[in-house]
């Protein structure tokens, strides 16, 4: 009877813990390049792409193609905030291009990435890599800024979330070299460390190819892009030797021009000395 009664009580105390904390070192991670908030069908409607993140039921975003206050494609509005108050997340966004505004008085154009974080964001900042910029006449590799760093507090203890949107065009020159510029951020400091992005690259290409180093490749053996019938895998969420993947999928919708990525990642308990 007493053992009943005690085993009676400790089922009654697990179904009482809340389900983060019954999953302490789990966390979904996802990526998704939102189009500056136009589907596939070239229709801007924010409020479908929130509906598209709200159904990844992710705990972190990294965003691509963001525009706050961009110009008239997304009707001048700022992007990130409203996402984040749409879907209650908080939110970093890193511009990539961040121009003067059209009037005075009016809001500064900006475009670039962002990451929305169910968790407290600790810290955050918009660090500079590689770029060939496409709104300057005869540009160079420089430079700038649009690589994303945040730190969330995670359940188990903080992570370090990047997002990154990589260079698009044939020649893989100025991608090889953002890889590595994002490489050198990532080794600065140990620990957890998640980097999220649209590479304009797949998996195999010799550009990528220091990132296996060090990161694992999520891998949804699916293609992003384009949306409506993918033939490539360019979108990716990845991670350091620190998490586990339990599971990874693409979301088929067209609420975008890409299909996100989610991943289930367990935290790996670190190794003992």
């Amino acid at each position: 009877m007493r053992l009943a009664v005690a085993v009676l009580a400790v089922v009654l105390a697990l179904g009482a813990v809340p389900a983060a904390a019954a999953h302490p070192t789990k966390l979904t991670v996802a990526s998704y390049n939102i189009h500056a908030g136009a589907g596939q069908d070239g229709v801007f409607d924010l409020a479908r792409t929130a509906a598209a993140v709200r159904d990844l039921r992710a705990d972190v975003v990294g965003l691509q193609e963001v525009d706050v206050h961009w110009d008239a494609r997304s009707q001048y509005r700022d992007e990130a905030t409203e996402l984040a108050r749409a879907l209650d997340m908080h939110v970093f966004f890193a511009p990539i291009y961040d121009l003067d505004p059209p009037a005075p008085g009016a809001p500064r154009r900006q475009y670039g990435v962002a990451v929305l974080s169910r968790f407290p964001i600790l810290a955050a900042r918009n660090l500079e890599i590689t770029r060939l910029s496409t709104l300057t006449p005869d540009a160079t590799p420089a430079p700038a800024p649009g690589f994303a760093e945040v730190t969330v507090a995670a359940h188990g203890g903080p992570v370090r979330v990047y997002t990154t949107h990589l260079d698009y065009r044939a020649d893989p020159a100025v991608r090889r070299a953002q890889v590595a510029d994002m490489l050198a951020v990532l080794d600065r400091l140990p620990g957890p460390e998640i980097l999220t992005g649209d590479f304009n690259a797949e998996p195999a290409a010799p550009e990528l190819a220091p990132l296996w180093t060090d990161l694992t490749d999520a891998d949804p053996r699916a293609g992003t892009y384009p949306a409506a019938e993918p033939v490539k895998r360019i979108d990716f969420v990845t991670t350091s030797r620190d998490f586990a993947t339990r599971s990874a999928r693409t979301v088929a919708t067209t609420a975008s021009d890409h299909r996100p990525v989610v991943a289930e990642l367990d935290r790996v308990p670190p190794r003992k000395p």
